[in-house]
C-alpha cells in the first residue's frame, strides 16, 4: 500500500537527505521509524503525504504515484491520510467538537454524517464530555486526543504520526499509543516516528531505523535500539 523504489532526496545547495531508499509498507500495518535526529525522517515522512518530492526514485500510496501527481490531484490524495503532528496543530477559535468536525466540512460531508462520525471519534478518544471546550482549555494530552480524533474522522487508509508523545507524560503516550492501537485494528496502516525507546520496546511492531538517510535497519518486532 506504500512503497518507495530507489528513492533519494538532495536539497538545494547540496544537502543530501535520503540514499537509495528502498521500502514497503503492506495495509494494517503498524511501523516505527527511528533514528537520530537530522537521520532524514522528516524528509522520509513528508514524502508520504507530498510535501517534499525526491529527485530520484517513485513514492507510491494506494497505488497512486506521487511524483506523476498533479498539483490538482494532491489535495484528493491527502484525504485518504491522516496526519498527527507533535504541536496538536489545533484551531485555536473552534471547540472540540467543530476542531473534529473541520475535517469533514472540507470534504463538504452531509452534516448529519458529520455530527455522528464527530461523535464516535470523541467517544473513542474518550473527549465526548469535552466537546464545548476549547483548545486552550485542554491539558496537552487531551489536545493531542483532538488531533487523533481530527486525523482518523475520515477514517483514513493511512495515519502518518510524527513524533505524537514527544511533549506528552509517560501516563498519557500510553493513553495515546492504546488509542493508535485501536485505530490500528480498524485496519488503517500507521506509520509513526519516534524517540520514545520504552513505547518501541513494549510494542514489538516493525521498526524502520534511518541513520544518514539509509534504511540501516528493518525488522518484523523491533527494538528501538539507540541510547535515550
Amino acid at each position: 500500500m506504500l512503497e518507495m523504489i530507489n528513492v533519494s532526496k538532495t536539497y538545494p545547495g547540496g544537502s543530501v537527505a535520503l540514499q537509495d531508499i528502498n521500502v514497503r509498507i503492506e495495509q494494517g500495518e503498524f511501523v516505527f521509524v527511528v533514528g537520530p535526529s537530522g537521520a532524514g525522517k522528516s524528509t522520509f515522512f513528508k514524502m508520504l503525504f507530498r510535501e517534499v518530492l525526491p529527485t530520484t526514485g517513485k513514492v507510491i500510496v494506494n497505488g497512486q504515484d506521487l511524483v506523476k501527481m498533479t498539483d490538482k490531484e494532491i489535495p484528493y490524495f491527502r484525504r485518504q491520510l491522516g496526519i498527527v503532528f507533535q504541536d496538536y496543530r489545533l484551531l485555536p477559535d473552534r471547540t472540540v467538537y467543530d476542531n473534529v468536525a473541520f475535517a469533514m466540512q472540507v470534504i463538504e460531508t452531509p452534516y448529519r454524517k458529520i455530527k455522528r462520525r464527530v461523535n464516535d471519534v470523541l467517544d473513542l478518544v474518550g473527549l465526548r464530555k469535552r466537546a464545548h471546550a476549547y483548545p486552550t482549555e485542554l491539558s496537552g494530552g487531551e489536545q493531542q486526543r483532538i488531533a487523533i480524533a481530527r486525523a482518523i474522522v475520515n477514517d483514513p487508509i493511512l495515519l502518518i504520526a510524527d513524533e505524537p508523545t514527544g511533549n506528552l507524560d509517560p501516563e498519557t503516550s500510553w493513553e495515546i499509543m492504546d488509542i493508535f492501537r485501536e485505530v490500528n485494528k480498524s485496519g488503517t496502516t500507521i506509520v509513526m516516528a519516534t524517540h520514545d525507546r520504552e513505547i518501541v520496546d513494549e510494542m514489538e511492531k516493525r521498526v524502520i531505523a534511518i541513520e544518514h538517510g539509509r534504511i540501516v535497519r528493518d525488522d518484523a518486532k523491533g527494538v528501538y535500539g539507540y541510547e535515550s
